[in-house]
């Protein structure tokens, strides 16, 4: 591969949206291990947010796409490879960044629990702060 071809791939890569419109690879290898990449996206996101006993898993499969991710960019940067071969890796690094993003915005149970305790701790002190505005803060009377 020439070396301006490699520098267009790499520009590709580098786009602001480059994942609008891409697709999720069905399989692909990752650390050695096929990955149904698609159907894991899929059955994670259906549930809306990760239970506490899957989430380790999928923050090691988002680590593991993020290695590979920069695995074959390596690739493409270093390798000596031709430019179909280098349009095969563009693809591929393109579905595993859409799949990240994907992943990325999952929350947690925990999370979601965490949010719903503050929205109350929020409340409570906005109704205090009322009622101390107004003037009608019991607990500052019996003192």
């Amino acid at each position: 591969m020439k070396p301006y071809e490699r520098k267009q791939l790499l520009a590709r890569l580098d786009r602001e949206g480059a994942t609008v419109g891409a697709t999720i690879p069905d399989e692909i290898t990752v650390q050695g291990e096929r990955l149904a990449l698609a159907e894991f996206v899929f059955e994670t996101r259906s549930r809306g947010s990760v239970p506490a006993d899957e989430r380790e898993t999928v923050e090691q499969a988002k680590r593991n796409l993020r290695r590979e991710r920069l695995a074959r960019r390596q690739r493409i940067e270093e390798g000596d490879i031709t430019r179909e071969r280098g349009e095969e890796l563009v693809e591929s690094i393109i579905g595993i960044e859409r799949a990240l993003h994907a992943l990325g915005d999952l929350g947690t149970a925990d999370i979601e629990r965490e949010a719903t305790a503050k929205e109350a701790a929020d409340q409570k002190r906005w109704m205090n702060f009322l009622q101390q505005a107004l003037g009608r803060d019991e607990s500052r009377a019996r003192r």
